[in-house]
């Protein structure tokens, strides 16, 4: 099968198109036919070896988190799925990722796709899209009429994470660029700040919770905008415990853990036409196309989510 490749971190250039075995399966995996999968920026991290300390990966490096695609064959002990189901994933791998034609997959981590949802929606959506469920239901315990604030609003995970609080009932304010006010306010936030030309943590005032993106001066600037006993979740580095304790609120660091029984909460929630992927451009699983893809998520400026074309 085809297959993009590390063999060695660096630039974008050491992203190898390379024909390698398909993976075997264990009894509780199927084999997916890979239709597309997606870019999150921990794809490039790992590439250049900003990682490297905390995954412990081995090369050569297939990257890649998330698969959309139908399954060719499955384990003896898997149940409620078939061959042939158009099902999504975010796989737990180590070093055999969705950069490929073809993904083992733990049956636990599936997802059946809704009829009406593309290959290319669907890729989209695993890690993003469970980075922010997670961060809002599973730590933020999100419920109706909550306020909350989610920084970088045009962003993979924070579009999902309007969307998301949306469902619940909360109000939303979400910092970005102007370029972007009108696509943030169409994914349904009721506040925006220009994050060039205003600081949110001087407008904003008694928020519940925090979704942090961006960390450094944003993340410590984030306590001020919190009511007492508000929380404050970070996907960019770890919390000040001093920085929270002086200001009350609860807050941690978000490490996905896929969950196929969350991506079917997100399913129902397409079907009920309360999220859509937002896919800003799409690339075709080859080496130029994952060159230049990564050199897109690089610039921090892609629009909703990048897509690769398997088949």
């Amino acid at each position: 099968m085809k297959a993009i490749i590390i063999d060695q971190y660096g630039d974008k250039n050491v992203l190898l198109e390379k024909e390698i075995d398909k993976p075997g399966i264990g009894d509780n995996q199927i084999l997916l036919e890979n239709h597309a999968t997606s870019i999150n920026p921990i794809d490039w991290k790992v590439r250049a070896g900003y990682l490297k300390d905390m995954l412990d990966f081995e090369f050569p490096i297939i990257l890649g988190w998330d698969a959309a695609g139908v399954i060719a064959e499955k384990g003896k002990n898997v149940q409620g799925f078939e061959v042939g189901d158009r099902v999504f994933a975010r796989p737990a791998t180590t070093r055999e990722g969705t950069y490929a034609e073809y993904v083992a997959v733990d049956d636990e981590l599936l997802a059946n796709m809704p009829d009406s949802m593309s290959f290319e929606e669907a890729a989209a959506i695993p890690l993003a899209g469970l980075t922010a469920w997670q961060c809002l239901v599973d730590f933020g315990q999100i419920k109706e009429g909550d306020r909350v604030l989610i920084h970088a609003g045009s962003g993979g995970v924070g579009n999902f994470a309007i969307q998301i609080a949306k469902s619940f009932g909360a109000h939303v304010a979400t910092t970005a660029s102007g370029k972007n006010e009108e696509f943030v306010k169409s994914l349904g936030a009721d506040q925006f700040i220009n994050y060039k030309e205003e600081d949110f943590s001087e407008v904003l005032h008694d928020f519940d919770l925090v979704l942090d993106s961006m960390g450094g001066e944003v993340q410590s600037n984030s306590y001020k905008v919190l009511k007492k006993n508000g929380k404050l979740v970070s996907i960019a580095q770890s919390p000040s415990e001093e920085e929270a304790e002086k200001y009350g609120v609860k807050a941690e660091f978000l490490w996905l853990d896929p969950k196929g029984a969350q991506l079917e909460k997100l399913a129902e929630l397409y079907e009920s036409n309360q999220l859509k992927p937002v896919i800003g451009e799409t690339f075709n699983l080859s080496e130029q196309g994952l060159k230049d893809a990564h050199t897109l998520s690089e610039t921090h400026h892609a629009q909703g989510k990048i897509v690769i074309r398997v088949r």
